[in-house]
Order: structure tokens, then sequence, then C-alpha cells
């Protein structure tokens, strides 16, 4: 992805990353204000499932939504580290905001059936902002750590030999035939 380096590369990056996380931020009030609302539902009069106790119903509807919403803070909060930093996450930070990702997915799935296509629509879209911001940063690292654009004297299109592969090993001299 020769396209993202550069200027214009930066301001690619840095942009998906903070419109992401502003769309994080914005997801995680409304999944909180919606859980508060369940929560004050539930609470108020005094529905039970299957014979649970509506108190607990409650706070753990409570709970959720605060979890659900801290969550989602935190990916926002990655996201406009790496927007200002113009830097990729770090792995910890990886792995929250691809765990994100994959729930929006799963979510996208659910609510087409639950909510309708509209809701579908919205977490697509979330889905795709983090999934995007999660590759800009990895292009960036690989064309860094490739040297791309640096001189180093090979000349355009002559590389190193490909890595030995880790379970075959390095053959030496021997080529793959054709059949």
């Amino acid at each position: 992805m020769a396209g993202v380096s550069g200027v214009g590369g930066v301001v690619l990056r840095r942009s998906v990353a903070g419109a992401t996380a502003v769309v994080l931020v914005v997801e995680a009030g409304a999944l909180a204000f919606v859980h508060l609302v369940l929560g004050r539902t539930t609470e108020n009069q005094k529905m039970s499932i299957a014979g649970m106790d509506p108190d607990v119903m409650s706070k753990a509807t409570y709970a959720m939504g605060a979890g659900m919403a801290l969550f989602l803070l935190a990916c926002a909060v990655f996201l406009a580290l790496a927007a200002i930093r113009d830097r990729a996450p770090g792995t910890f930070a990886r792995v929250v905001l691809i765990t994100a990702a994959v729930t929006h997915g799963l979510l996208g799935a659910l609510v087409v059936g639950l909510v309708g296509w509209g809701a579908f629509v919205v977490m697509m879209l979330i889905l795709c902002l983090l999934v995007l911001s999660l590759t800009l940063y990895a292009a960036k690292a690989s064309a860094a750590g490739s040297g791309e654009g640096e001189g180093d004297g090979g000349g355009p299109g002559i590389q190193d030999a490909p890595p030995a592969h880790p379970l075959l090993g390095d053959f030496g001299d021997v080529k793959p035939t054709s059949p």
C-alpha cells in the first residue's frame, strides 16, 4: 500500500483514526443511555423473566451498559492516541481494537434480524472504520519496516531472498519443480 505514505497518508491515517474515535464515543454514549432506559424500565415495572429477581436484572443491565461503554471508550482512547502520535497502536491496543471489530461484525449479523437493516448498516460502518484504522497503521508499519523510500542501493525490484518457511526450513539451492 504505497498510497498511504507521505503527507497524504498521514492525514488519511490520522483523520480515519480520529473519526473512528469520535464515532466510538458517540456509540458508547448511546449504548449507556439505552441500557439506562432498559434498567429503569425493568426496575419500575418489576418485570421478571423466568422468575429472575427484577432488582438483579436491572442492576445487571446497568453494569452491562457501563461495561460496554467503558470498553468502547477505551477503544476510542487507543485510536485517539494513535491519531495524535501517528503511530500504530501497541499489541494490547490492537487486540482490544480487533475484539471490538469482531464484536461489531457479530452484532451486525444479530441486529439485522432483531432491529433491522438500518442498525446493520450502522454496525458495518463502524466495523469498516475500525478495520480501516487498523490496516492503515499496519500499512505504515510494514512500509517503514521494509525500508520503502530508502536508498539501499539495490535498485527497484531487487529484493533479498524470501525467508525460509518456519516449518520446512531452508533447502539451499533446491528449487521447486513445475508439473
